[in-house]
C-alpha cells in the first residue's frame, strides 16, 4: 500500500466508512500508515472496505457503529482500545439526506432522522471521545460537513441546516478545547458521485445530469472521495496539523468562489 507514512503509529476511527467519502478516508489513512477502524452500520460494505485495505497491505478492522446510539459509541471506543491500544483521530463522516423536495413537505420523521445522523451523532461522539482525548492529553477530530452551507440552495433546507450545525459545532468545540491539545477541524465537500448523489439531485445520476453539474465547476470535474480524504489527511497528519484548529476546509473545485454560479439546483452539495 503506497503512501508517505504520514499517519504512522496513529489509530483512526472513521464513521460512515462503508462507502463514499468515508471509504476514501479510511483507504487513504491506511495507505498513510494508520490503523483504521472502519465504522459503519452497513456490515457488508464495511467488511468489503476492510478486506480491500488489508489486501493492499494496510491495517483495518470493521466495527459496526450506529452513530445515533451513545451505547454504540462507548463500544466503539472500547474496541479501539482493545484492538489497537488507543485512539488518536476521529473522523465524523457518517451522514444522510432525504431526497430533494419542497421543504414544507419534509416530514418530522425525515427531519428527526436527518438531525440524529448528521448532528446528534457528533454530540454522542463528543460525550464519549473527548473525555478519552482529555485523559490521553490530546487528539484530533475531523467533522465532514458540506459546501451547501456557503450559499442558499433550494429544496434541501433542513439538510443545509444540519450541515450548518456541523460547521458551528466544529468552530465552537475547537475554541473550547484548543488549550487542551484537542484539534477540531472540518472538511466541506461539494457534490460527488457517492451513494447520496441520487438524493441530492432527485434522480438516478446519468451522463447528462453529471455533465450539467461539472459544467459549473471551474476545475471541470466532480469532487471525489479521494479529494475529501486528502482534506481529512491534512488535519490528521502531525506533519500539518500542529497549528490548525477551527478550520473549515472547502473542497469544491473552486465552485463557491467562482462567478459561474447559475441555477442553484445545479449546485447542490
Amino acid at each position: 500500500m503506497a503512501g508517505h507514512n504520514l499517519l504512522a503509529d496513529k489509530v483512526a476511527l472513521v464513521t460512515g466508512a462503508a462507502s463514499g467519502f468515508g471509504e476514501g478516508i479510511a483507504t487513504l489513512f491506511a495507505a498513510e500508515g494508520a490503523k483504521v477502524l472502519v465504522a459503519d452500520i452497513n456490515e457488508e460494505g464495511g467488511n468489503r472496505v476492510t478486506k480491500a485495505i488489508i489486501a493492499s497491505g494496510g491495517s483495518a478492522t470493521f466495527i459496526r457503529l450506529d452513530v445515533t446510539s451513545v451505547d454504540a459509541w462507548h463500544k466503539a471506543l472500547a474496541s479501539a482500545k482493545e484492538i489497537y491500544g488507543h485512539l488518536d483521530v476521529l473522523v465524523n463522516n457518517a451522514g444522510w439526506t432525504y431526497t430533494v423536495q419542497d421543504s414544507h413537505n419534509v416530514t418530522e420523521q425525515l427531519y428527526d432522522r436527518l438531525f440524529d445522523i448528521n448532528v446528534k451523532s457528533i454530540f454522542h461522539s463528543v460525550r464519549v471521545i473527548v473525555p478519552y482525548f482529555l485523559e490521553r492529553g490530546g487528539g484530533d477530530i475531523i467533522n465532514i460537513g458540506s459546501c451547501i452551507t456557503e450559499r442558499p440552495t433550494t429544496k434541501l433546507t433542513w439538510y443545509g441546516a444540519s450541515k450548518g450545525a456541523v460547521d458551528m459545532i466544529t468552530r465552537h468545540l475547537s475554541n473550547e478545547y484548543a488549550g487542551r491539545n484537542i484539534r477540531i477541524n472540518g472538511v466541506s465537500p461539494s457534490i460527488s458521485e457517492t451513494p447520496l448523489m441520487r438524493e441530492f439531485i432527485g434522480k438516478t445520476p446519468d451522463e447528462e445530469s453529471k455533465n450539467a453539474l461539472i459544467s459549473i465547476v471551474p476545475l471541470q470535474r466532480l469532487c471525489t472521495p479521494l479529494d475529501i480524504a486528502k482534506g481529512a489527511l491534512y488535519f490528521a497528519s502531525p506533519y500539518f496539523h500542529n497549528y490548525q484548529t477551527g478550520i473549515i476546509l472547502r473542497v469544491d473545485g473552486g465552485l463557491y468562489v467562482s462567478a459561474l454560479h447559475v441555477d442553484s439546483d445545479l449546485a447542490q452539495c
